[in-house]
């Protein structure tokens, strides 16, 4: 699968503040998250950090942290402490302002509901994150329907989110994530919403859309199915990551672990 490749990447909006001891090859990172909702701690110090065209899945119970963890990650919520970091800059302590504008410009979202407006057609709900960004509504639109091939689209540029299948939708609003050409793109249970054959067909190309752009990909999920086509899963519990690793190292580990003596 190829992606576009008239659509240049955006560089941050915010001024860099390199932190020492951040690992310099990571594109987004948490060093030491918490997260408190009054008495409730959904984070507790976590770390992880996310390399450049990465595929990562966050696995846990309902009520572990993930979603808290990916809202952290992805700017969209400041950790009550702890640090996150894009690129080895700092951006837990920017304003609402320029967390939009980082989230706009670096990265790209795929939540379980498409999201997408009811009153545009397809290839200008893709285009919409670069109409945001300034970009010439002709030169957007050209650009978003260049996604529509590679995602299977095509033929449905004109389409309105009500005249398009839940799987159709979906894909929109894949290629709405990826049609700034993010660093990382967050999805939130993707394929929830879905039928299993549909689900694995908009998680198959996804993955494999984000890959072709260079992009790393952070995918919290319930479904071991899901998880297995990243490259690397994390486990987490009550707010603490418990396990970390390939698909087949976690496998092996939770396979030892229900092994009784």
């Amino acid at each position: 699968m190829s992606p576009p490749t008239d659509a240049p990447r955006a560089s941050p909006g915010a001024a860099r503040t390199i932190v020492p001891g951040a690992a310099p090859s990571a594109v987004v990172a948490g060093l030491g998250l918490t997260m408190r909702y009054g008495s409730v701690e959904a984070l507790r110090g976590v770390d992880l950090a996310i390399a450049p065209g990465e595929s990562v899945a966050i696995m846990g119970p309902s009520g572990s942290g993930k979603s808290t963890l990916l809202h952290c990650l992805a700017a969209i919520t400041a950790p009550t402490s702890g640090q996150v970091l894009v690129d080895g800059a700092r951006i837990d302590q920017l304003g609402e302002r320029h967390r939009v504008q980082l989230r706009r410009q670096r990265f790209g979202f795929v939540f379980q509901a498409h999201h997408l407006v009811p009153e545009l057609p397809a290839d200008e709900n893709v285009a919409l994150p670069l109409l945001l960004g300034g970009v010439p509504r002709r030169a957007a639109v050209a650009q978003a329907r260049g996604w529509f091939a590679p995602l299977g689209l095509v033929g449905r540029e004109h389409h309105r989110p009500g005249e398009l299948s839940g799987g159709e939708a979906q894909r929109v609003a894949i290629a709405r994530a990826l049609v700034t050409r993010p660093s990382v793109v967050f999805a939130d249970e993707p394929t929830a919403a879905l039928d299993q054959a549909t689900g694995d067909q908009v998680l198959d190309l996804l993955v494999g859309a984000t890959r072709a752009a260079g992009s790393a990909i952070v995918v919290v999920t319930h479904n071991p199915d899901v998880a297995a086509r990243c490259g690397r899963i994390v486990h987490l519990r009550d707010g603490s990551i418990l396990d970390d690793g390939t698909p087949a190292a976690v496998a092996a580990g939770n396979a030892a672990a229900s092994v009784v003596p």
